[in-house]
Parts: structure tokens; C-alpha cells; sequence
């Protein structure tokens, strides 16, 4: 459109109908070597919508990094209305060093909204919530489990408007959890300036998971066909409403031992079900692991070897038991079976 105006981040015009990477200065390491927050911006045409879709915040979790780089080469993006940004590694430094952390073993995802004067990662922050998330209308962070868990494909969120649950399920996630804002958290920092955003969770740490990434890639679209940025003939609907749920917990290891486990996500348990048995080296003692609630298993430990008060096995209660087996059941099979995301189609 000719009155359609250039988006500008960075000190960079990026015009209408185009799309551009742009490079926002960080830092400097120790060698002298600059480091930059990425960002790839989509431009559309025509009005819309700007969305950014962020990944590695935590260095380690590196399927948001492979969900980004299928996402920039998703044809839907060819007739994109309004503007998207994509950012593959927030946390360039955890991410070199295969680490969730900075250098300093500080939580990026605990210091926003940050400081222009503080520690790195509160510099970090600072940059992103005004250069990015000022821009933007609505955000979408990726994440994974941490080392050693994984995690069932999940939405997580904390709406600040009613919008964002449609929003969220149109993502199409097996799983859609209400989940408190974490102090210092983008999330919170986002809602504060009236940011909404989903949290997807999915695979583990210094994983690909082939399911998870599809998932990933295929409810950006989706929550981008809902927002009327991405036409509807190139992105299909999700086929089923996923399940939800408003409240999730830790079952935790009872004793320090070997955990044999029982169940893995995606399971449907009863409160006082067997999830997995902890034994002493010895096999003389044994102790049970139950379900302190009725849910669906959402994430678990894959370390067999565990001490007292370890995370075992994250249940979430669910709002309906009765459909949820057949719910996940029905979304995985619709990931396996659209060829969009098949990595022939988007090389």
C-alpha cells in the first residue's frame, strides 16, 4: 500500500512489502567479539498486527531457535499483513555455551523489565522490552523444559484480556495452563505495557524434538491466521480444542534412589496412582511415587538417578478428564500427519 509507512527498529527502515535482519548492539565479550540481539523483520504489505515470536531466552533450549528458522521460511509469511519480528537467540551467551544461564549464572527470564545501567542480563532485558516489545501488540516467547525434564507441548498463560485464551487455543497445543506471572518474568514486564503474550512449552534442553517443533511452528500460524495476519487458505485451523487447565504441581521424589518410571507425558493419572518406583542401589528398599492429584502429566524427569525433593513428574488438573487421552491423541496425529512443516517443504 503506498501510504502503508516503514517499520523502524534499530535505526533501521525496513519497507513496506520487505523483510530485513536487523542487528541490536548488546555487548562486547571479554575477546572483544560484539555481541547482538537478532531480529528478522517481516513487513507486510498491507495493515495488520505486529507480533514478535521469541526463542532462547534460556541458551539451552534450543527447539525455539529451530522453530524460528522453520517459521522464517513459512510461505504464509510471503503475504504477511501488519509485521512480525522473530528472534532465534535471545541469550546468545547461554546459547554458545549450551547453558539456560548468562555468564554470571543469572536467570534472564527473572530480570525484566532490566536496566540500561545494571547487570548484563538486565541490560539485556532493557533492550529487548524497548526495542521489541514496545512495538509490539502481541508476543509469543518459546521455551523448553530445563536439562534433563521434558515437557509435554504446552500453551502457558496469564491473559489480561479475554482475547488471549482464543488466542491461546487456536494454537492448538495439546495442553492450554493458566499460569501465574513470575516476578521479573518478559511476561509480566509485557502485560505491564499491555503486552499479552502465550508461553509455549515443549521437548527438553539441547533437544530437537521433531513433534514439538511442529507444534511450535504450526500454532504460531495459527494464533497469526487468528489475528488475520497470515491468509487462511495457506494455514489450517487446529481440528480439536485443546484441554485446559488452571492449576498444575510437582509430584517429588519421596527418598534419593533410581526412579523407575511408569508413566510419561501426555498420561492421564489418578490421585494415589504408582507414576514410577525409587529403589536404593542395593534393590533392598522401595518406595512409590503416587500422584498426589487427578491430571494429566505434563512434563517429568528423565534422570534415573534422583535425590530427596526432585521434580519428578509435573500433573496438571485438568478441567475435563473424560475427552483428554483422545484430545492429545487427535492433535499429535494432525502434527504428524500436515506435510507443511515437513522439512522438505520449507528448505
Amino acid at each position: 500500500m503506498k501510504n502503508r509507512q516503514a517499520f523502524e527498529i534499530g535505526g533501521v527502515k525496513v519497507a513496506p512489502g520487505t523483510r530485513q535482519t536487523v542487528e541490536l548492539p548488546i555487548s562486547v565479550m571479554s575477546d572483544h567479539t560484539p555481541v547482538t540481539l537478532t531480529v528478522h523483520v517481516v513487513h507486510g504489505s498491507r495493515p495488520g498486527p505486529t507480533m514478535f515470536v521469541s526463542a532462547a531466552v534460556h541458551g539451552d533450549e534450543v527447539i525455539g531457535v529451530e522453530i524460528a528458522r522453520r517459521l522464517m521460511n513459512a510461505n504464509a509469511l510471503d503475504t504477511l499483513c501488519g509485521t512480525l519480528m522473530i528472534l532465534p537467540i535471545v541469550n546468545t551467551f547461554g546459547f554458545l555455551n549450551h547453558s539456560r544461564y548468562l555468564p554470571d549464572r543469572r536467570d534472564l527470564n527473572r530480570l525484566f523489565p532490566g536496566s540500561p545501567k545494571g547487570s548484563l542480563g538486565a541490560r539485556l532485558a532493557h533492550i529487548f522490552i524497548n526495542e521489541i516489545v514496545v512495538r509490539a501488540d502481541f508476543g509469543i516467547d518459546l521455551h523448553s523444559a530445563a536439562i534433563h525434564r521434558i515437557n509435554l507441548p504446552q500453551i502457558r498463560v496469564s491473559p489480561s484480556k479475554p482475547e488471549t485464551i482464543v488466542l491461546a487455543e487456536a494454537f492448538g497445543a495439546p495442553v492450554v495452563l493458566t499460569a501465574p506471572l513470575r516476578p521479573g518474568s518478559m511476561r509480566e514486564a509485557a502485560q505491564h505495557l499491555n503486552v499479552d503474550m502465550l508461553l509455549f512449552e515443549a521437548g527438553e534442553a539441547l533437544r530437537f524434538d521433531e513433534l514439538a517443533i511442529r507444534a511450535g511452528v504450526s500454532g504460531i500460524l495459527r494464533v497469526m491466521r487468528k489475528l488475520e495476519m497470515a491468509p487462511a487458505k495457506t494455514v489450517t485451523e487446529a481440528k480439536v480444542i485443546p484441554t485446559r487447565a488452571k492449576f498444575s504441581s510437582w509430584m517429588r521424589a519421596p527418598y534419593g534412589g533410581l526412579l523407575r518410571t511408569f508413566k510419561g507425558t501426555g498420561d492421564l493419572v489418578k490421585k494415589g496412582d504408582v507414576l514410577g518406583i525409587i529403589s536404593d542401589p542395593l534393590g533392598e528398599v522401595e518406595h512409590p511415587v503416587l500422584a498426589n492429584l487427578t491430571g494429566l502429566i505434563i512434563g517429568r524427569t528423565n534422570l534415573p538417578v534422583v535425590n530427596e525433593g526432585d521434580g519428578l513428574f509435573h500433573v496438571a488438573k485438568i478441567l475435563k478428564h473424560d475427552d483428554a487421552e483422545d484430545t492429545i491423541g487427535s492433535l499429535e496425529a494432525q502434527l504428524v500427519a500436515d506435510l507443511l512443516f515437513d522439512e522438505d517443504e520449507i528448505i
